[in-house]
């Protein structure tokens, strides 16, 4: 049993902090799955970027990533992604600068433009009291890759600043829900992340805005798209179905303005569920692919035809963290991941 068609799995990982547990064990976790997904032959190892929420412990995105790094040997490692507009490019620049000094050939810089926030937090971030904009972020992003690449106009005002320190570009990946992000994408001739796990109904619109719109650009001549989905597999789909109360409940909680720390299978069990609220954490999670090894390759190849996605990013938020593994484990086995291609047009899969 394997999948119709290969293509590289990876990880993103928001660092959930479970009931019962506190931001040093969300941390050590991270770093454990880490280490198995590197040992399984995952391609990518990529950090989410959160703020004010009790139950996610990712918003020191850059240093996590460093952490990973340290720990693994030959996962790519990145951001999933950092949200440009609550950072000054330089500053970011100067971060993934360092990374690649630290790691070389196996950093990805992975941007946003939404907040990861709420507003007052997303203000806070950014130091400002005007209304939350995301307009500028293609002047952002310019900023950034000109930083990045040592390279500004000559009339430019920042053209005698140097991001220090400064080592190799890192792959540049535009992540994004809509088709604001893939149509960017697209006309930059970057590679593109779709966040398929809370935006499903915009998936295969966004992935054709984006085929639809690539220009080719120096080193890539091809578009290359990533579906990023939520994925729970166990040795059973009873057994699934379990694991995946918890994230129900969490998506509620998030929708009815009162985030926490993520729950356990019990502590959803015996939650008073109203058949409205049933029904709401059911449709927030309907393209959660859950359940056995059988089912979860069915699922996988299903998205895959669906989408056409050249590569497929695994989000996995399990309590307690020995079945997180386990699902990852699971998944490996299935899809052999010895065996996928790296196409020519996409980013380097594991070597830089």
């Amino acid at each position: 049993m394997s999948l119709n068609r290969a293509v590289p799995l990876s990880v993103l990982d928001l660092v959930p902090v479970a009931s019962g547990s506190t931001p040093t064990h969300a941390v050590r976790n991270t770093l454990d799955l880490a280490r198995h997904a590197d040992r399984l032959g995952y391609t990518r190892y990529w950090i989410a970027e959160h703020h004010g929420m009790p139950g996610i412990a990712s918003s020191a995105t850059s240093i996590l990533i460093g952490q990973v790094g340290a720990a693994t040997s030959g996962i790519r490692i990145g951001s999933g992604g950092i949200m440009l507009p609550n950072h000054a490019p330089l500053v970011i620049a100067e971060q993934f600068g360092t990374l690649g000094a630290l790691f070389p050939g196996r950093v990805d810089l992975g941007i946003g433009r939404a907040p990861g926030t709420d507003a007052a937090t997303a203000r806070a971030l950014r130091r400002s009291t005007g209304p939350l904009s995301a307009d500028d972020f293609p002047a952002q992003l310019a900023e950034l890759v000109a930083f990045l690449g040592g390279t500004f106009p000559p009339d430019h005002p920042l053209r005698a600043v140097t991001a220090v320190p400064h080592s190799d570009m890192p792959p540049i990946w535009l992540l994004g829900s809509s088709g604001y992000s893939a149509q960017a994408a697209g006309i930059l001739g970057l590679p593109f992340a779709f966040a398929h796990h809370f935006s499903s109904a915009n998936t295969r619109p966004a992935l054709d805005l984006y085929r639809s719109t690539f220009r080719p650009s120096p080193g890539r001549d091809r578009p290359y798209a990533m579906v990023a989905a939520a994925v729970l597999c166990a040795e059973t789909d009873t057994a699934a179905q379990w694991l995946a109360g918890p994230t129900k409940l969490a998506m509620l909680r998030l929708r009815q303005g009162q985030p926490g720390v993520f729950p356990t299978p019990a502590q959803a069990h015996a939650y008073p569920w109203t058949p409205a609220e049933r029904a709401a954490a059911d449709n927030a999670t309907a393209s959660h692919i859950v359940g056995s090894p059988e089912t979860v390759r069915g699922g996988l190849d299903a998205l895959i035809d669906a989408t056409d996605a050249d590569e497929i990013m695994i989000t996995t938020n399990v309590n307690p963290h020995a079945d997180r593994l386990r699902s990852y484990e699971l998944i490996a086995e299935f899809a052999d991941l010895s065996r996928h291609p790296v196409s020519s047009g996409a980013p380097a899969s594991r070597t830089g």
